[in-house]
């Protein structure tokens, strides 16, 4: 009977601690490792335990600017396909065959080789009711999965993290880059953001001072207004998209004391770990890069985000696509190999997305103009392997408004991701259910 009581009282006392709530940077070691033990038995504590030392890991990698994907997933042998695009459409002996009817473009060996061995699921068509074609509008809806007619606060990472994560560590979710994804907004916010680990500190001289925040991570203290519907060109859109500083400064803040008891670990790790593959010299390759050595170390994440710029191919689209997904391809590919080696690639699924595609037809600029549905990746060993969806209809007659229409919800990927992949409900994280796509 003591030792029921007595377990109840810890049970009881680790809830209202939230288990390394914003005081848990404070506290001794020994202190932190009490808590550790005691939250090992809390099995009925509704408090998600499971971290990403001893869980699954979720990539999400965001491909900014509008990918191209008749292009990155190919349909050579469609006839449609060719007349639309007679100077930047690529013949089949410029494509990774996948079947007798679609490839990937000639630059992603390193996809083709992750599809050949069972590790690349390609999702085909997947978009939303209504699109919308302003990069900022359509980034939005992607990163909050909200309906094109309905604008929410928080994303849905942040809503997975206020949903599964409560009382988790503040490193529960990591990206790389100088700025937070909406798709982390949370009532409750958690996530780090950084470039340089080493500089990855929320404490000046021993006290927490809003402008060393906001000069950490380079924080844009105003954001362009989301440009209109009509798909006109914004240049070569960067990997992210910019906030709003008071929203910045508001997730910043709210974490800041949380997340130092992290930034010596995350220091730690980059500085201890050693990568086991080779990394193309670029962005992405280094971000990448930068979470497998997190990975490696045992940082207490679920959710990574990377991002990779560039893909509003207005103009001369053939050698900036070619460049981009061979990047794309050969960093994934790298990344896939350095977890192999470290014994992590079980439980680490990368998903890719872009917020929306391009015109079937192409333009007047060897380019080709926003649109709507483009293909997903998904990465990892447990993924469901091979074409998912069917490639949508090319033909004049089925086009909207020139746009292929989408016959994927990227909800239902979302769906199926935190259902069967981050195990937990996706419904309250949506707004409602949507049908889990099987993609592991």
């Amino acid at each position: 009977m003591k030792n029921e009581i007595t377990l109840q009282t810890r049970r009881e006392f680790l809830r209202r601690t939230v288990l390394g709530s914003s005081l848990a940077w404070t506290v001794p070691a020994f202190l932190a490792n009490t808590f550790s033990a005691l939250q090992a038995e809390a099995a009925d504590s509704a408090i998600q335990t499971a971290t990403g030392r001893d869980a699954n890991i979720l990539v999400v990698l965001q491909m900014a600017g509008g990918n191209d994907g008749i292009n990155t997933v190919v349909p050579f042998a469609n006839d449609f396909y060719h007349k639309a695009r007679p100077t930047i459409g690529l013949k089949a002996a410029e494509v990774l065959k996948l079947n007798d009817a679609v490839g990937l473009h000639g630059a992603m060996k390193g996809f083709k080789s992750l599809y050949d061995v069972g590790q690349l699921s390609v999702i085909q068509g997947v978009g939303y009711p209504n699109p919308n074609r302003s990069h900022f509008r359509s980034t939005e809806i992607w990163q909050t999965a909200s309906d094109s007619d309905r604008v929410e606060k928080n994303g849905w990472i942040g809503r997975y993290f206020d949903n599964a994560c409560s009382g988790g560590d503040p490193a529960v979710g990591v990206t790389i880059g100088s700025q937070l994804p909406q798709a982390f907004f949370a009532t409750k916010p958690k996530g780090i953001v950084f470039n340089n680990p080493q500089n990855y500190r929320f404490m000046a001289n021993g006290a927490a001072t809003e402008e060393s925040y906001k000069k950490l991570n380079e924080l844009e203290m105003s954001a362009p207004q989301p440009d209109d519907n009509s798909g006109g060109s914004i240049g070569m859109l960067p990997a992210g998209m910019p906030m709003t500083g008071g929203r910045a400064v508001d997730f910043i803040s709210r974490t800041a004391l949380d997340a130092q008891h992290s930034s010596d670990e995350v220091r730690a790790i980059a500085a201890r770990v050693q990568n086991r593959a080779e990394y193309p010299a670029s962005q992405l390759g280094g971000s990448l890069k930068m979470v497998a050595k997190l990975i490696g170390g045992g940082l207490p994440t679920r959710i990574y985000y990377v991002s990779q710029g560039g893909y509003d191919t207005h103009t001369n689209q053939l050698g900036s696509q070619q460049r981009l997904l061979g990047d794309l391809a050969d960093s994934v590919k790298a990344f896939t190999d350095d977890l192999k080696a470290q014994g992590n690639m079980g439980r680490v699924l990368v998903m890719t997305f872009s917020e929306f595609g391009r015109r079937v037809s192409e333009n007047a600029n060897g380019g080709t103009d926003h649109g709507a549905a483009a293909p997903m990746f998904v990465i990892g060993e447990k993924v469901k392997a091979g074409l998912l969806g069917q490639y949508p209809s090319l033909a004049p007659q089925d086009l909207y408004q020139g746009d292929v229409k989408y016959n994927v919800d990227f909800r239902s990927v979302y769906a199926g991701v935190l259902e069967n992949w981050l195990k937990t409900k996706s419904a309250p994280i949506l707004g409602r259910q949507f049908a889990p796509l099987t993609v592991v």
